[in-house]
C-alpha cells in the first residue's frame, strides 16, 4: 500500500515538474520582445504606400526611395536586420499591419480612428493638409481661404483614396465632388489634366507639385485648418510599452540633432530633379 501511495506521490511530483517546466517555456516566450522576434527572423518588414516625398518607388526597378524609406533602413540597421518593402496602397496600409503582413507601416498619420486599430511610434515630422490647383481657374475664387470657399457643386478635388487627406477632405466637403484615385501619380494627372480642379494632399508634398509646375500651380494651407497630424511609424496594437519605446528612442534621437530633415531635403530634392 505504501509503495502506490509513493509511486503516485512520485508521478504527481513529476507532473507538477513537467507544467512548471512548460510554464517557464511559455513565460520565457511572452517576456522575448517583439524586436527580439524580428532579429531572429533577421528580416525588418516594412508596409510601403507610395506618397512622395515620405516613399516613394521606382517603377523600372522597384526600388524604394523617400525619407521614410530610409529612416526603415535605419531602423533595420539598429535592429542588425535586412529590410524588406512590401507594397501596398493607403487603403490597406493599416489591415495589412493588423493582419501580420508586415511589421511595420511607414508614413502614417496619427488619427484616432487608427489608433483603435494600431498603435504608433512618436511622430518624424508634423503634417497637415493644402489644397494645389490652377492659380486661373475661374472656379476657385481669388482670395479663397478656407474650405468652404472652394465648397462648391462644380468643383472636383482629387485625392488618394484611403489617406488621411481622404477622411479629413470628406468630413468638410459637403457640395463639391471627390474624385478618389489610387495613387499619387493619378491625381497629380486629374489636376494636370483638368479632369480635377484641385488637389488634396499633404502641404509639403503639394509644394513639391507647385514648384514642378510654377506657371501655374498654387497651394492654400486652409483655415482653419483641415488636419494637423504627426506623421510615424505605424505598429501592431498588441506590442508592448517596451517596445514601442524601442522605436520612439531610435525616432527621438534622429528628429533632435536634424538628421530626419536632412533625410527630407534630400528626397524632395529626388523629388525635383525627376520632375525636372
Amino acid at each position: 500500500m505504501l509503495s502506490k501511495v509513493m509511486t503516485s506521490a512520485l508521478r504527481a511530483t513529476a507532473a507538477l515538474a513537467l507544467v512548471a517546466g512548460l510554464s517557464t517555456n511559455a513565460m520565457a516566450q511572452t517576456a522575448e520582445g517583439y524586436w527580439q522576434g524580428i532579429q531572429k527572423n533577421g528580416t525588418l518588414r516594412c508596409g510601403a504606400a507610395v506618397a512622395p516625398p515620405y516613399v516613394m518607388r521606382d517603377p523600372a526597378t522597384g526600388d524604394y526611395s523617400g525619407f521614410f524609406a530610409d529612416l526603415c533602413r535605419e531602423f533595420a540597421e539598429v535592429l542588425k536586420v535586412k529590410p524588406e518593402f512590401v507594397d501596398t496602397t493607403w487603403d490597406n496600409i493599416v489591415a495589412g499591419l493588423q493582419a501580420g503582413k508586415w511589421d511595420v507601416s511607414l508614413a502614417l498619420n496619427r488619427t484616432p480612428a487608427r489608433a483603435m486599430a494600431v498603435q504608433f511610434s512618436i511622430p518624424a515630422m508634423e503634417y497637415q493638409i493644402s489644397l494645389a490647383y490652377n492659380k486661373d481657374n475661374p472656379k476657385i475664387p481669388a482670395g479663397a481661404t478656407s474650405v468652404a470657399d472652394i465648397d462648391k457643386a462644380d468643383v472636383t478635388l482629387a485625392v488618394m483614396s484611403g489617406t488621411a487627406q481622404d477622411k479629413a477632405i470628406s468630413a468638410a466637403i459637403s457640395n463639391a465632388t471627390i474624385l478618389r484615385l489610387p495613387g499619387n501619380d493619378e491625381t497629380r494627372l486629374a489636376v494636370v489634366s483638368r479632369r480635377a480642379d484641385i488637389l488634396v494632399d499633404a502641404s509639403d508634398t503639394n509644394q513639391l507639385f507647385t514648384q514642378s509646375n510654377p506657371d501655374w500651380a498654387v497651394a492654400l494651407n486652409p483655415t482653419p485648418a483641415l488636419a494637423k497630424q504627426g506623421v510615424a511609424f505605424g505598429l501592431p496594437h498588441g506590442l508592448s510599452a517596451a517596445d514601442v519605446e524601442v522605436v520612439n528612442i531610435f525616432l527621438e534621437e534622429r528628429v533632435a540633432t536634424g538628421h530626419v530633415e536632412e533625410l527630407i531635403r534630400k528626397a524632395v530634392d529626388e523629388v525635383l530633379k525627376t520632375a525636372n
